[in-house]
């Protein structure tokens, strides 16, 4: 089975780098699946997680939003955040979930709610990834 380099970039850190057989991102426009020899193009990436399919295993990383970019031999992720499962603390994005709820649930300006949307998005992604 033929594969292609998937980078995985955050302003911190390199976060992934590994030769991968398909990989399945939540692009502006919906779900879109990339393999090999896949068209160049760019396109914004909304806060979801990724699936990496190499070989027979399938994993997932939380990614928050971000850029991502096809080019003939690669595909590169420009993230704001990604994370691993294993460097997901579980209590910690359970306890960000129900801040942001509680956010939502009363009555702010439109700016707050915004904040509280994308936070609720960022911890219900998290616990995505690390619960599998």
């Amino acid at each position: 089975m033929s594969s292609f380099l998937l980078e995985i970039v955050t302003p911190e850190r390199k976060v992934y780098a590994e030769d991968v057989n398909m990989v399945i991102v939540k692009g502006s426009e919906g779900e879109m699946g990339i393999m090999p020899n896949h068209i160049p193009m760019v396109t914004p990436l909304k806060i979801a997680p990724i699936t990496i399919k190499k070989k027979n295993a399938e994993e997932k990383i939380a990614v928050g939003g971000g850029f991502l970019e096809i080019r003939k031999d690669k595909v590169v992720i420009l993230a704001e955040s990604a994370e691993l499962p294993g460097d997901i603390d579980l209590a910690r994005a359970e306890a960000a979930k129900q801040r942001a709820e509680q956010r939502l649930s009363g009555k702010k300006d439109n700016h707050d709610q915004l904040r509280a949307e994308l936070a609720l998005q960022r911890a219900m992604n998290r616990i995505a990834v690390k619960q599998g």
